[in-house]
């Protein structure tokens, strides 16, 4: 039996019982309609957004903790947590107000101090962060709720920078928790937001409990993405991780879980035949498939192992093996940008085109100095996305004449062995895959991935003088033609170097049960105005 008939086979009505079942604690009919349970796209195996870039991560931070700025469903900054602001003429002075009434988890007022210790934080890992502390003179407190940015130069993406949806997002946490050093977890987890994590009842591996923050002010405009009035219709919010496909769509089914944030395309039919359950593309905006490789040590220090990747990967496979036969949900990507934006180039995307030269790869491979070293590949199981990315690399690499080191984990682990620059062998690595969602890949502001400034660059840490000249260029452009060019000559520099080797774009599902309502698309999961009837 093939994987696709085992997996529609399980996710029919006896799949809980065949696959060992997944305990749910009974609720009554009123505490029922008040909680909702929802599969995460993985298990939440640490909880520091900024420490880290995990969308898993960056998911429950955003019920947790609140920020200055929140950007729309039309990537516009709108207020959050500030009242007003005022810039002068020249761009350099920003004075912000906080809004009045808002309040940590732990009774204690938001004050100016938390921001800003909060802000410094943020600004030590995220790439817009690095730019602005580059340019910043001065942030202080003027009063409680009212703080003052001194720059040296205009940054005209300033708020967009403290309001943006990808990670690291900037977060407001309490000064005490946001003076831990950046490059270290937090363990304490008093948020801003409008809902509390039970730490208590946090089990890695099996669920998170987020609570409702009843002293959370939400703003009066309508919600939009992380916009607007975060209202909180369920009291209680239940995360409960099931790594098995077939058993979390049974579990769906059998009305066990409310809310499937990312159901694999195999199972998406028997899910559609279901009558309780609604099924749709959970951001228009889709996905950027990643092969990350470490430029820090062979093979991938040189870019002619990187380039013989890209000669030789077929993205077709790569798609097809992550989201099945259907081309309405993929599309080959020669580049770096989201597709149907204005800014998408396929500019020097040619070595991703037309049939793929495996003997020229290999002779470009040998050419780098490879001489059969073992290859570290990180590769969460489970994590649907990156397993059946992995199983194609792993094919690839071997067919190239690498010796493989096929490192099958848990994409938490991923998530902190990745950050590591020890060599591969002591705890080091040589390539990951993950996915950056396509909201993420509009342009080069919200985009970490592409950023190629070396030790401060991402995981990876790529250097290219020619990819951050053009994303240089791109932020100083006058208009729509000037950034247009910008990203044409760094798509080219980025496929030239390889940054990262794109395996594709794709689209993905979610799923939830009819009696819960409020779900929008977007390129994460928002749980204000959502809710459930019994």
């Amino acid at each position: 039996m093939d994987r696709r008939t085992l997996l529609k086979g399980l996710a029919g009505a006896g799949a809980l019982a065949a696959t060992g079942g997944v305990s749910m604690p009974a609720l009554s009919q009123g505490a029922a309609a008040r909680t909702l349970r929802f599969v995460p796209q993985a298990n939440l195996a640490n909880f520091d957004p900024i420490w880290g870039t995990q969308y898993v991560v960056r998911n429950a931070a955003a019920l947790v903790w609140d920020t200055l700025y929140g950007v729309d469903a039309m990537l516009q900054p709108q207020r959050q947590m500030v009242e007003s602001e005022e810039v002068t003429d020249d761009g350099l002075t920003w004075t912000f107000r906080l809004r009045s009434g808002l309040k940590f988890h732990d009774g204690e007022p938001v004050r100016s101090k938390d921001v800003i210790a909060s802000i410094a934080r943020w600004a030590a890992r995220d790439p817009m962060g690095l730019m602005i502390k580059a340019l910043q003179q001065e942030l202080t407190a003027v009063d409680d709720r009212t703080f003052k940015l001194v720059l040296k130069q205009p940054y005209p993406k300033l708020l967009y920078a403290l309001g943006k949806n990808n990670t690291p997002i900037a977060f407001i946490m309490p000064e005490r928790i946001a003076q831990t050093d950046p490059f270290k977890q937090i363990t304490d987890y008093v948020g801003s937001g409008p809902m509390k994590f039970a730490k208590a009842e946090w089990v890695p591996g099996a669920k998170a409990v987020f609570e409702k923050f009843t002293d959370y002010v939400p703003r009066q405009e309508k919600a939009s993405w992380l916009a607007g009035g975060k209202q909180m219709l369920i009291d209680r919010l239940e995360w409960v991780v099931i790594p098995d496909p077939a058993t979390a769509a049974a579990a769906l089914q059998n009305g066990e879980v409310d809310w499937w944030e990312s159901p694999i395309t195999d199972l998406v039919p028997v899910l559609k035949s279901n009558r309780n359950i609604s099924v749709d593309i959970a951001d228009p905006l889709g996905n950027v498939g990643s092969f990350r490789m470490n430029h820090l040590y062979p093979p991938f220090n040189d870019v002619r192992a990187r380039r013989a990747v890209l000669m030789a990967m077929s993205q077709e496979d790569y798609m097809r093996a992550l989201v099945g036969d259907d081309t309405s949900l993929w599309k080959p990507l020669p580049g770096f940008f989201t597709p149907g934006t204005p800014l998408y180039s396929e500019a020097g995307g040619e070595i991703l085109k037309g049939k793929r030269d495996l003997d020229a790869a290999k002779k470009l491979l040998a050419e780098s100095g490879y001489s059969g070293q073992p290859v570290t590949c990180l590769v969460a199981q489970d994590q649907p996305i990156t397993k059946a990315q992995g199983d194609v690399t792993a094919d690839l690499l071997k067919k190239l004449g690498m010796n493989v080191d096929f490192v099958a984990t848990d994409w938490g682990t991923v998530g902190s062995r990745r950050a590591q620059k020890t060599p591969p062998g002591q705890g080091g690595w040589q390539m990951f895959h993950t996915w950056h969602a396509g909201a993420d890949c509009i342009n080069p502001a919200p985009y970490n991935a592409i950023r190629a400034n070396g030790d401060k660059a991402w995981f990876g840490w790529p250097s290219s003088d020619a990819v951050e000249k053009e994303v240089v260029e791109w932020f100083g452009a006058k208009n729509l033609d000037e950034e247009k060019a910008a990203i044409n000559r760094l798509n080219k520099a980025a496929l030239d170097d390889v940054v990262y080797a794109p395996t594709g774009f794709f689209l993905g599902y979610t799923a939830w049960r009819k009696n819960v309502s409020g779900i929008v698309k977007g390129p994460l999961p928002f749980f204000w105005g959502v809710s459930k009837t019994a």
